[in-house]
């Protein structure tokens, strides 16, 4: 990596912690920001640019937002500091409407669904993106559910047939595009799931 790159990585991190400051994973006293650094490292693990690992680190950073204003302005801010691929990997990545935020966000189905749509359009270079955020997000539910069983599920919005729906979905959508070793690691983890 080129030094601006890394001056760029730099930034984007510093803002994933200010922007999930306080935040935990679902039901857990995990701080949120674990999860950008994960889906970061696992883009750049597994072949990613600087641009794509900048979007892994602020994926959730529009639909996480307190307000939306405030999601305006780190929409603004992102293109603004880190060009406009940047900026379309991270909203092809977001499954909340630009009114939407973090506490209050539409029907789970229809953001799915949405979701699925922009991804279904998105580049190759967002499918890593997306890939890389689902694995780590099918690791964390895999792992709790061998450890705390099925009621970890009561976490999230959505029945566990809705999430595996989900998951199987995005991951047959994304997976043309991905190496072979991550299509096979987001290929057990949905098996196991």
């Amino acid at each position: 990596m080129k030094p601006d790159e890394y001056k760029k990585l730099l930034e984007a991190t510093e803002l994933a912690y200010k922007w999930h400051s306080g935040q935990r994973r679902k039901q857990t006293d995990i701080p949120y920001v674990s999860h950008p650094l994960q889906v970061e490292g696992l883009i750049l693990e597994h072949g990613g640019s600087c641009d794509q690992a900048i979007a892994g680190l602020l994926h959730d950073s529009l639909e996480d937002a307190p307000d939306p204003e405030e999601r305006a302005r780190r929409e603004e801010r992102i293109g603004d500091r880190f060009g406009l691929d940047v900026l379309t990997m991270i909203l092809s990545c977001t499954d909340t409407l630009p009114g939407e935020s973090l506490d209050d966000k539409g029907d789970w189905k229809e953001r799915k669904d949405r979701y699925v749509d922009q991804l279904s359009r998105a580049s190759k270079q967002t499918h890593l993106v997306a890939a890389c955020d689902k694995l780590h997000n099918l690791h964390a539910m895999v792992s709790d559910s061998r450890t705390y069983g099925p009621e970890i599920f009561e976490r999230f919005t959505a029945t566990p047939s809705q999430t595996l729906w989900y998951y199987t979905t995005v991951i047959g959508l994304v997976q043309p595009s991905l190496p072979r070793r991550l299509a096979r690691e987001l290929d057990e983890l949905l098996e196991a799931l």
